[in-house]
């Protein structure tokens, strides 16, 4: 079950990050799900003028962080991303993406993330990914 951490909390970790940068907010949290947007603009464009999917894949990783780091005691351990996938399955040019990551798998030494991003204004499907995190001691 993840922490209920109030989200101002939550966003403050993001100063002076690529999520600061990109735009990404955390708008909810709940038991096994954490969702956050990004808008979709000139940060987050592609040449072609839509969403990057490396843009996409870091709202991916950055959400399953933040969820791994809402399961732990972050004075013993940290979230480390592994491995990514993401299928980029649709467009957007401007707006606001939505991500809703759930966790899958909460090992000891492993958690799954599977994170799915859709266009706000209408919830149309726009990419779908898989994050794993390995959860490391931290170094004291």
């Amino acid at each position: 079950m993840l922490k209920q951490v109030d989200l101002e909390t939550i966003n403050a970790f993001n100063k002076g990050t690529l999520m600061e940068h990109l735009g990404m907010k955390c708008v909810e949290v709940g038991d096994d799900y954490v969702v956050a947007t990004m808008p979709v603009d000139h940060r987050t464009h592609q040449p072609m003028g839509l969403l990057h999917g490396g843009a996409s894949a870091a709202l991916i990783e950055s959400i399953g962080s933040m969820g791994s780091t809402l399961l732990l005691d972050v004075e013993e351990e940290v979230p480390v991303g592994i491995e990514i996938n993401a299928n980029h399955v649709g467009g957007m040019k401007s707006g606001t993406a939505k991500a809703i990551g759930k966790i899958v798998h909460a090992g000891k030494r492993t958690h799954v993330w599977q994170v799915d991003v859709y266009d706000s204004a209408n919830d149309t499907l726009v990419c779908t990914g898989r994050l794993t995190v390995m959860i490391v001691p931290r170094k004291k």
